[in-house]
């Protein structure tokens, strides 16, 4: 049996693992279905998301049936998302921001009011809101997705053998300084072809460019369909997006990068001046619930933040991946010149 379909067998073991527990919620007081008595009902929460509304709207429609809260959701890239709050700073519009990576949202604190959830005790070590505002919601594993149709007899275990001459041209990828998913790669390149150091690994991410050949995309949700839809064999993007394209039957399969990976983490925030706090503030303590955060590992195929929620799905355990140890600070001091350092590249290598 291909490895593609062994992985689609596991992926309907385990959305029927999530609609057993979603059963059993329903029958606990504190469950998402459980009807909660707040006074939010009837008002209207706004979300600004980064997320595909594949992994939001089972979310957002088990949070609505709880509260009796209506969501509008508006879903963009983290860079679109986090320009539009700016410019709406004197008048917002929005009352949380639900996605983007934290390399991404910490240096716009300012965008955000602070708010600690109930369920921070119950979050890993490293997934703290050390900032006051930002709650950590999911962490992932940078992977590469690759159409098992087009690679062949092509090997694609990691970041080396996207340098090989017969990928060219058939690379994925999204702009690093517009989409999380994309920097949050660019980093990774940094660290595992420098060898832990991201200084030295420059000459890889040039190679890499060339070999990309100047096609980019234009959101990181067109990089994993262009792969699925057969358009690129191989596509850099976020742990989730493959394990839903096996889903719906497309003949693709993950790769975790054997040079090794640096963890990302996504946040979930209150937009300073939010005209729905106290919905806001549900929002926040219900994705990071236990419930939820179950329902996202099991199902969503999601790394959680919190730390009492066990490995359930298809993911691979954290114990076997090769992670690699980073400096949060010090990406973030650097992230705007690593920005325009990768486009200077990108500039000179256009035919």
């Amino acid at each position: 049996m291909s490895g593609s379909k062994i992985a689609r067998l596991f992926f309907a073991a385990f959305v029927f693992a999530g609609l057993v527990v979603l059963a059993a919620c329903r029958s606990g007081g504190e469950a998402p279905y459980a009807r909660d008595e707040s006074g939010i009902g009837g008002t209207t929460l706004i979300v600004y998301t980064t997320f595909s509304s594949n992994f939001a709207n089972p979310i957002i429609e088990m949070f609505e049936r709880r509260y009796d809260v209506t969501v509008e959701m508006h879903i963009a890239g983290t860079g679109a998302t986090l320009a539009r709050l700016r410019e709406e700073a004197d008048d917002p519009q929005a009352d949380i921001m639900w996605g983007g990576g934290l390399f991404s949202l910490i240096p716009e604190v300012g965008l955000f009011e602070d708010f600690i959830s109930v369920n921070e005790p119950y979050m890993l070590e490293n997934q703290r809101n050390t900032e006051g505002s930002i709650t950590r919601f999911t962490t992932s594993a940078r992977l590469l997705m690759v159409n098992t149709d087009l690679a062949g007899d092509i090997e694609i275990r990691g970041y080396e053998c996207l340098l090989n001459p017969a990928l060219r041209g058939r690379i994925a990828i999204a702009d690093p300084a517009a989409h999380a998913s994309s920097f949050n790669h660019l980093v990774n390149q940094l660290y595992a072809m420098g060898g832990g150091d991201p200084h030295a690994g420059w000459g890889y991410v040039e190679s890499f460019i060339i070999n990309v050949d100047g096609i980019i995309r234009s959101d990181s949700a067109a990089v994993h369909q262009g792969v699925a839809d057969g358009e690129f064999t191989v596509g850099l993007t976020y742990e989730e997006a493959p394990f839903l394209h096996m889903e719906a039957g497309a003949n693709v399969e993950v790769v975790y990068i054997e040079e090794g990976i640096v963890a990302t983490s996504t946040g979930v925030a209150i937009v300073a001046g939010a005209g729905n706090r106290a919905a806001a503030e549900a929002s926040i303590n219900f994705v990071t619930s236990y419930e939820v955060q179950v329902f996202i590992e099991s199902s969503l195929f999601r790394r959680v933040a919190r730390a009492d929620v066990p490995s359930t799905s298809a993911l691979v355990a954290n114990a076997d991946l090769n992670w690699i140890m980073a400096d949060t600070e010090y990406i973030l001091h650097h992230r705007y010149e690593w920005i325009e350092r990768f486009w200077e590249l990108w500039m000179s290598h256009r035919y």
